[in-house]
């Protein structure tokens, strides 16, 4: 399928998964999607499995954008402390689409649990509660993290009940727009097909240690699968460089959360310290400045500003100065951003954070990968067998999982069965349809709000956030107004009981507080307290609380269920008074 059928099938409202094999363009088509319906105004909720996918597309993690975390099952009280959030619940009930992309790192169960927790906020027995779903991702690429080995029937988000209940549309993408129509390309399509003939195996090991002819004069990223390697590697080889360093100290706006989930989720650093001749690679895309991410260079020299000039491979010299990360909300306002040199150290980078990346050359030690899909994430980065030098490779590097294999086929499958329905469709009807799913989901085909809705998704100011006044203060200051009762559950918009809590904790943090006019009549309140005086001469040590004092239950039941509970926890605030 290409990109322009798949765009039409997301505007047109159904849920889909989009996928199709390394370099096929599935982030830039998102990117494309999330900008019309930002134009037109519909909400929607940009997540990813993992920081770094997020921040290619302006958004944050689904763990943190659904409040489940990491937790592996979600329970009755979970649903519940999740719902009590009112931001975040606030953010599911407006968004009308959400998008999960790198969807390989997501497990069956969380898919299962998002799945709960959707349902439950909009109070919506559909699958994701009645929201357009679009998942993105290669499961050939890097499987879920977990803390405990899980089945395959466990491991794959396919895997869950609520993939065949969200009735899916499957978009394959098959037009390659990294590799080059070579014998690398032909490789990684034989690992998708977990059929690796001897004849590409041994053109794989070709690369293992070859010379570049341009060795001396250009220094090549390498790649591993540990961390520790890329640090070391990055730290020595800065350090023999005997050129002056000049520091690049990060920038960064809005709520201070987010921010700290940008600065762990992007390659960017806190502080960049680079050096004349060091290697660097771009971390961010920007086509109108001539960069992607992934593309190499040295630094040539620091222009009148101070800036890093770059001179990539290409023999181009660019410019580096500060770009702009940021989380936006469902509607495209930013709410954090993080501004910083797009460049870091390009000795070494680890697998796990290539991805997305597409390079020109690259060696890469593979004797270490541990998990089923680095190999062919770390080979998928790079544009021909001419850019790969290899230093190392096991056999877990060229090792595909059989049930990926067959899954993967399947897609194939109902993506063409699929796309030849639709594409039966004319013109005219599938705009229609497209039109008609847009003002569904609340949104506009107005020419001048579309207009104001771009406007607002390039504007760089972020609104600063109100500071919150503690809840207690706030109803603290309604009882330093006299107002009873019935007036402060109202101006708070909470539940008496909720207040009789916030009275219970004001009396004793603020035992000067003039609360006196909130006493409960003089005859109930008479009862109410003998009440509780009675109860603590006859309670069983079962019936007493941690505090010494009778439970409100005995004492309910002990005045014949004659008062509320919120009754009686008013009248304990007098007790002593």
């Amino acid at each position: 399928m290409n990109q322009s059928t798949a765009l039409q099938i997301l505007q047109s409202g159904t849920n889909v998964f989009l996928t199709g094999s390394a370099g096929t363009g599935k982030t830039y088509l998102l990117n494309q999607f999330i900008q019309k319906s930002r134009e037109h105004g519909i909400p929607l909720a940009v997540t990813a499995s993992t920081g770094i996918a997020a921040t290619h597309l302006g958004g944050m993690t689904i763990h943190s954008w659904s409040g489940m975390g990491i937790k592996d099952e979600i329970t009755q009280h979970d649903l519940e402390k999740i719902a009590k959030k009112k931001p975040l619940r606030e953010r599911i009930e407006k968004t009308k689409i959400l998008i999960i992309d790198e969807i390989s790192m997501i497990s069956r169960n969380f898919l299962q649990n998002l799945d709960q927790v959707l349902q439950y906020i909009k109070i919506d027995r559909r699958p994701f509660g009645g929201m357009q779903i679009v998942l993105c991702g290669d499961f050939f690429q890097l499987p879920p993290v977990s803390r405990v080995p899980l089945a395959n029937t466990e491991k794959f988000s396919f895997m869950a009940p609520v993939w065949v209940e969200a009735q899916l549309k499957v978009c394959y993408l098959t037009e390659q727009f990294r590799q080059d129509k070579d014998d690398l390309a032909d490789f990684l399509n034989e690992m998708r097909t977990g059929d690796l003939s001897d004849a590409r195996v041994d053109d794989l090991y070709e690369c293992m240690n070859r010379t570049r002819d341009n060795e001396a004069e250009q220094v090549v990223t390498r790649l591993y699968t540990h961390n520790a390697d890329v640090d070391r590697i990055n730290r020595d080889a800065l350090a023999a460089l005997k050129t002056p360093s000049k520091n690049f100290v990060y920038k960064s706006q809005g709520n201070t959360r987010l921010v700290e989930s940008l600065k762990k989720s992007i390659l960017a650093l806190d502080v960049l310290q680079l050096k004349i001749s060091a290697p660097v690679m771009f971390v961010k895309n920007n086509p109108d400045k001539g960069f992607f991410n992934g593309t190499m260079g040295t630094v040539d020299s620091f222009d009148d500003e101070g800036f890093p000039v770059v001179m990539t491979h290409e023999g181009t010299l660019i410019t580096a100065k500060p770009e702009e990360w940021r989380v936006s909300d469902i509607d495209g306002s930013a709410v954090a951003a993080y501004t910083q040199i797009p460049l870091r150290l390009a000795w070494a980078i680890t697998v796990h954070k290539s991805q997305g990346m597409t390079l020109e050359q690259a060696e890469m030690d593979l004797s270490k990968t541990f998990e089923l899909g680095q190999g062919y994430v770390a080979l998928s980065r790079v544009k021909s067998w001419a850019g790969l030098r290899l230093l190392g490779c096991n056999r877990m590097a060229l090792a595909i999982d059989r049930l990926v294999l067959k899954a993967d086929q399947r897609f194939q499958e109902l993506s063409a069965e699929f796309e030849a329905k639709f594409s039966a469709l004319p013109a005219a009807q599938s705009i229609e349809q497209i039109n008609h799913n847009i003002t569904l989901l609340g949104g506009s085909l107005d020419p001048v709000v579309i207009e104001a809705n771009r406007t607002k998704m390039t504007a760089t100011t972020i609104k600063k956030p109100v500071k919150k006044v503690s809840t207690y203060l706030a109803t603290k200051k309604l009882v330093e107004a006299k107002k009873n009762l019935l007036q402060i559950v109202k101006s708070r918009g909470m539940s008496e009981d909720t207040i009789v809590k916030h009275l219970q904790h004001l009396r004793a943090s603020y035992p000067d507080l003039a609360m006196d006019y909130l006493r409960p009549e003089p005859k109930k309140l008479a009862e109410m307290l003998n009440g509780f005086v009675t109860a603590k001469t006859k309670a069983t040590p079962e019936q007493l609380g941690p505090d010494g004092q009778p439970r409100l239950k005995f004492v309910f039941e002990l005045l014949n269920e004659k008062y509320f509970y919120r009754d009686l926890k008013l009248a304990q605030i007098f007790l002593e008074g």
